[in-house]
């Protein structure tokens, strides 16, 4: 029995010897029953003392099979590894795996040849990343170093079955190199993308407007009128200049039923007259205008009719006809100016406005002016004398 067991019974019989004396006092026992109750209270500890000393464990330590006794502790068996290549889904563009391998061993048959398990761990983890990673692309390499630590967390069992491995830290990376070049062709591709969407727009665009706008003068003047709000005045305005567009986009003629709403480029001349020719080229030995004979540039005398059809654009230029009086008195400021010079061209130029020609020496007619800046003296007409 131990200390403790006697410090209770020693507790107990004190509260019991109170108990009863508060219950003899409040019942008036005779006096016969105070010794009977003292020998009992006295007998009861001793009995139970001596009951608890004869009970034994029936479970002695001494028999017991395994004695308690503290665990031995656990052997660590873990192997780090670093910057192992592992393949990826591109060539020549390899992850870097760095891992704890840790393993435990398999209970071999007998007769198995002894084996490096560290070397069946780390095969067995890399052989397990591996079959990931080759079918992941470089750039993923975050994602994919969250997929093998997740994958390769759990114990398995080489090939062999001699120990059960598994990887704990694992951090996939990229060479520096490896970055850069990823990221010049992330850009390219993204350049190409853009540039292939935008060409495809330009075409469309252009099919839109060849194929379907500019088709035909009629619907490129449906196209117009929807562009203008329906606004009828400003597309039969330009209803020449979508002419225009259209035979142009065609490579096609204007049509004769659309050709008088072709805007002119000189006032009074028709759109479907032939342009002028140009003045005929008569070339020289070397150097126009050289003489050869005598060694001095000589002028070429100009074409029949065509110092009449050169002033006659000009008039056609400043919007005169061959009937206004102006045209009248500039005919005759250079047709004066080009007596000294041909009077076949002076008298071609007073024809095509009806100008007579003034006798020379009369007091009417007119004189170049100081180092030929034109004529001196020059009657303005009736009209505009009135006027």
């Amino acid at each position: 029995m131990s200390s403790g067991h006697k410090t209770v019974t020693v507790f107990l019989t004190l509260i019991c010897g109170l108990i009863l004396t508060i219950v003899g006092f409040s019942t008036r026992w005779p006096l016969w029953a105070w010794p009977a109750a003292a020998f009992a209270l006295l007998t009861a500890p001793v009995v139970a003392v001596r009951l608890a000393a004869r009970r034994q464990d029936p479970f002695p330590p001494q028999y017991l099979q395994e004695p308690d006794r503290p665990l031995p502790p656990v052997e660590r068996r873990e192997l780090r590894i670093t910057d192992v290549a592992l393949p990826s889904q591109l060539d020549d563009y390899d992850f870097l795996l760095s891992a704890t391998v840790r393993w435990c061993p398999v209970a071999a048959p007998a007769g198995s040849p002894p084996v490096s398990q560290s070397g069946l761990a780390v095969e067995a983890v890399l052989e397990r990343a591996a079959r990931i990673t080759a079918v992941r692309h470089p750039a993923r390499g975050s994602l994919v170093q969250h997929e093998l630590n997740g994958t390769l967390a759990t114990m398995h069992e080489d090939a062999a079955g001699r120990v059960q491995a598994m990887a704990l830290e694992v951090t996939l990376t990229l060479s520096e190199q490896d970055h850069v070049r990823l990221a010049k062709l992330a850009a390219v591709r993204k350049d190409e993308a853009v540039w292939e969407h935008e060409r495809k727009y330009e075409q469309s665009r252009r099919a839109y407007l060849g194929g379907d706008v500019l088709r035909s003068t009629g619907s490129a003047v449906v196209w117009w009128l929807h562009r203008n709000d329906d606004r009828i005045d400003k597309t039969v305005k330009d209803l020449g200049l979508l002419a225009q567009l259209t035979s142009a986009a065609n490579n096609e003629d204007i049509t004769e039923r659309l050709r008088h709403l072709v805007p002119s480029p000189f006032p009074g001349q028709d759109p479907g007259d032939p342009p002028a020719a140009d003045p005929p080229y008569r070339p020289g030995p070397h150097v126009p205008g050289w003489d050869p004979h005598t060694a001095a540039y000589a002028p070429t005398p100009p074409a029949e009719g065509e110092v009449g059809r050169a002033f006659s654009h000009l008039l056609q230029a400043a919007g005169l006809s061959p009937e206004d009086s102006e045209s009248a008195l500039l005919a005759e400021y250079v047709a004066s100016t080009l007596d000294h010079h041909d009077e076949d061209q002076a008298a071609e130029i007073r024809r095509l406005v009806d100008v007579p020609a003034a006798p020379a020496g009369s007091p009417d007619s007119v004189s170049p002016g100081i180092n030929g800046a034109g004529p001196d003296v020059v009657t303005p007409p009736d009209s505009i004398v009135h006027s």
